[in-house]
């Protein structure tokens, strides 16, 4: 957002802010009434079903649905959609510039595999993690110039805190930034590369307050690659943008309108932030049902969230004004189990990675990534 307060929701937001209070789409947090859909191939958009209660499914799988595909033997899954197969639970996804590759990372292990469809994953380096409350590794993105440096970043929990790390080929992983706070829950955390290069941070508040100004914990860093506060934030000095965050678990932003979301999960409901500098204003939606939100992907009308309790994809139509408009789609509901991780491709398809052997119903080839077309963004915001 460096010195721009992003370009396409600031008139608005400036506006609320000189106002003395924040408001949101319908004045104050809309909470999700679903609209089920179906899911179509790989590169053909979703499938929307006749007016009718939608089929059950098992868990972890849609082999029960019609024209679903055959189920998966082993770790050779037949369903087009999916790129890799037989993972531990993923922890985050970054996709690589060709479209056809991404780097995986799994949460409990603190591998990341690079995946194709067609190819056995390659490992590309381990990093040291320890998966205690909700941590490992759990935030993974290129640098904001892979093509030349091959330089990788990534939110991991270690013994004595959560950090980010550099990984280069070949090399062990050197930290950037140091210190974040770690506890006995809300470890987790989520990376993001603003539009303009800098390294978003989303840290969980490590069951302390998240809005002591002191602490790196409960906050939405804003760096550059070698751990400096980034340019246009709040106070020059400080690392911090945002403050207010529990359990944070996903960020993306709109390369086109540059509005940036988080998903954070709280002791009462799980959440949706539009993302402004200072401390986070009310929730921009809210799930009191608590499904888990999960990674994000954003694109002009649209913000999807990954939904791992839920087991499906929720996807929301912001206007060019921040407000939502229409009614919610939820989809893929337990086609492929736990979601987790989400990040949108170059060519514009989204990736999904699931956590099933994490409290989930696994099938033979989990845990998998999986690579869809998004469905299509919303129109005009309701006035």
């Amino acid at each position: 957002m460096g010195g721009r307060v992003r370009r396409a929701a600031a008139a608005v937001l400036l506006g609320l802010l000189l106002a003395g209070c924040a408001t949101f789409p319908d004045q104050g947090p809309r909470e999700w009434r679903e609209q089920v859909e179906g899911v179509g191939e790989l590169g053909g958009p979703p499938v929307v079903p006749e007016p009718s209660d939608p089929p059950s499914a098992p868990p972890g799988g849609g082999a029960g649905q019609p024209g679903s595909p055959q189920p998966p033997s082993g770790c050779v899954d037949p369903d087009p959609q999916v790129v890799a197969t037989c993972l531990e639970p993923v922890g985050a996804i970054a996709v690589l510039p060709d479209g056809r590759s991404a780097l995986v990372a799994e949460r409990a292990t603190g591998r990341v595999l690079r995946v194709q469809r067609g190819s056995e994953p390659v490992l590309i380096s381990t990093v040291p993690v320890d998966a205690a409350g909700g941590g490992g590794l759990t935030g993974l993105v290129l640098s904001p110039s892979f093509r030349e440096d091959q330089l990788i970043y990534a939110y991991v929990t270690t013994r004595t805190d959560n950090r980010v790390v550099r990984i280069a080929p070949g090399e062990p992983p050197k930290p950037v930034l140091t210190g974040i706070p770690r506890g006995l829950r809300n470890n987790g955390g989520a990376l993001g590369v603003d539009v303009d290069g800098s390294l978003l941070v989303a840290t969980g508040d490590a069951g302390g307050d998240p809005t002591l100004p002191g602490s790196l914990a409960g906050k939405l860093l804003r760096i550059d690659t070698l751990g400096r506060p980034g340019k246009g934030n709040p106070d020059p000095a400080s690392r911090v943008l945002s403050s207010g965050l529990r359990a944070p678990a996903g960020i993306c932003i709109d390369p086109v309108t540059t509005m940036t979301w988080v998903t954070d999960r709280t002791g009462t409901q799980d959440v949706l932030h539009l993302v402004i500098p200072g401390p986070l204003p009310a929730p921009a939606w809210t799930w009191p049902d608590r499904p888990g939100v999960a990674g994000c992907m954003a694109q002009p009308g649209m913000v999807a969230i990954a939904l791992s309790g839920g087991a499906a994809l929720f996807v929301l139509h912001p206007g060019d004004n921040a407000a939502f408009t229409g009614a919610p789609e939820k989809l893929l509901i337990n086609t492929y189990g736990r979601l987790s991780a989400a990040a949108l491709a170059p060519d514009g398809l989204l990736w999904l990675g699931t956590v099933n052997k994490t409290g989930g119903d696994p099938v033979q080839s989990d845990d998998r990534v999986i690579r869809i077309q998004p469905p299509a963004g919303g129109g005009e915001s309701r006035a």
